[in-house]
């Protein structure tokens, strides 16, 4: 069944992405609820993550190698999924992961992440539009903190900063889809309807190339 036109998105595929904390999955959860659609939320629940957090030797490329293939496999789903009846709404982007990768494995561990990478790469449908959520390292902290037993609150502010750093990077090099870029420092659309629908907004206009949005709630007056 499509869904209704009130507030209706064109693009049937979306990709939120961003770093750690920025609000990605509380994003797919609203816009999923908006348009009826549906939701593709990561597995997190990854066996090595643990091990990962408390750096032991090795664990880093048990991790990525992991997150690769369960991400893959969601990718497949995705794929069978009938886009002209269902708006598909994912809380990352299948690239993401080597983002992590270039910053948690070192060269050798890289080049066969590389090789794995590539192979499953070539089979993944590209998302009909990117929305990257811009934070400071100060929002994603704060963020992060409010999370209720969340593996996250292990990770330290010089990984989330450089994390942030290789999104940005990646971001701004970005041309594979339409991209829009969303600065979301100033904006809580979690708690404030005003900011959500304006974002919202914002979304129904994505087209062609790349788009930064500044929220309205952040502009003088």
């Amino acid at each position: 069944m499509p869904i209704p036109s009130e507030g209706d998105v064109k693009l049937r595929h979306l990709a939120i992405d961003g770093p750690i904390g920025v609000g990605k999955t509380s994003l797919v959860e609203m816009l999923s609820r908006r348009f009826h659609g549906t939701k593709i939320l990561e597995d997190v629940d990854n066996p090595f993550l643990p091990d990962f957090y408390k750096k032991k030797k090795g664990s880093a490329f048990q991790t990525q190698l992991f997150f690769l293939l369960s991400r893959y496999q969601q990718q497949q789903e995705i794929a069978q999924i009938d886009l002209f009846s269902t708006l598909v709404v994912a809380d990352y982007h299948f690239p993401k992961d080597k983002i992590f990768a270039c910053l948690n494995l070192d060269d050798s561990e890289l080049l066969i992440y590389d090789r794995l990478y590539t192979l499953l790469a070539e089979s993944v449908r590209k998302p009909d539009a990117v929305i990257y959520l811009q934070g400071s390292l100060e929002t994603c902290l704060k963020r992060i903190k409010k999370k209720k037993g969340n593996l996250e609150k292990s990770v330290t502010p010089e990984y989330l900063a450089q994390l942030i750093e290789a999104y940005n990077y990646y971001f701004y090099h970005y041309d594979e889809t339409p991209l829009l870029v969303v600065d979301t420092n100033e904006i809580d659309f979690v708690n404030r309807p005003g900011d959500f629908d304006d974002l919202v907004a914002q979304i129904q206009k994505v087209k062609k190339g790349v788009q930064y949005y500044v929220p309205a709630t952040s502009t003088p007056k």
